[in-house]
């Protein structure tokens, strides 16, 4: 029985899972509304399946890349569980789980053939987005980047056949590559459950993180910035 937390994006959401079957699931999608209603979601889910946190046999947490302060509430939360109850913590990459919940729910994107590439993109600001690559089989041929987006991101490998590009970064590069072989999927909601076969598997393989250690994997550094009017209202 894994708990799995996906807070990397403006999608907040929450999976029980027990061996490959999802036992619930609690979501929303208003931006910043991760602090409030994260746990209120893991204590939906619990009481709907007459579970305590003690009946858990782990916690998975999307581990970024992703939004810095996303990130740091569904870590918080899931060390809090961890802490309380001494089970194991699992850290899934973010973009790993975009391709799992993709391939899962996958129809008519033009991936028919097996020598198609998916490429997972989180929004970054601006034209820079977190990507990565994988194969039909899941396997990561690429690994993790924040890049900036242009013409020519991606023209080898576009070259060489088809890539599927999907998530809210994906959204924004449409109008940018134009290669015949770019295929955008419009309107990919990151989801919990694609935590599901990753967070078991490093639950079978006993691939469990350090608690009190742990952080989340940010890609780049947080940059905080100065609001242009200070508190008195004046630039």
């Amino acid at each position: 029985m894994i708990l799995c937390l996906e807070t990397a994006t403006s999608i907040c959401s929450v999976a029980l899972i027990n061996n490959s079957t999802i036992r619930g699931i609690r979501e929303s999608s208003i931006d910043k509304s991760h602090a409030s209603l994260l746990t209120v979601f893991i204590q939906e889910l619990l009481e709907e399946n007459k579970l305590s946190a003690t009946d858990l046999d782990a916690v998975a947490i999307s581990k970024g890349p992703g939004s810095y302060t996303g990130l740091r509430i569904g870590v918080s939360a899931a060390k809090g569980i961890c802490y309380g109850t001494g089970i194991p913590l699992i850290a899934v990459n973010t973009l790993e789980s975009m391709f799992r919940s993709f391939i899962a729910e996958y129809q008519g994107t033009g991936a028919e053939n097996k020598d198609t590439l998916f490429c997972p993109m989180i929004d970054a600001r601006r034209m820079e987005v977190y990507s990565s690559v994988f194969n039909y089989e899941g396997r990561e041929i690429r690994e993790v980047e924040a890049e900036i987006i242009d013409e020519r991101s991606y023209e080898k490998m576009l070259d060489r056949g088809k890539i599927v590009f999907f998530g809210n970064g994906a959204d924004k590069c449409g109008d940018i590559i134009k290669h015949k072989n770019a295929v955008f999927v419009q309107g990919f909601r990151l989801t919990a459950t694609g935590m599901a076969l990753p967070a078991l598997k490093a639950f079978s393989e006993k691939k469990f993180e350090d608690t009190a250690y742990f952080e989340p994997y940010y890609l780049k550094d947080f940059i905080a910035t100065i609001p242009r009017k200070n508190i008195l209202g004046h630039e």
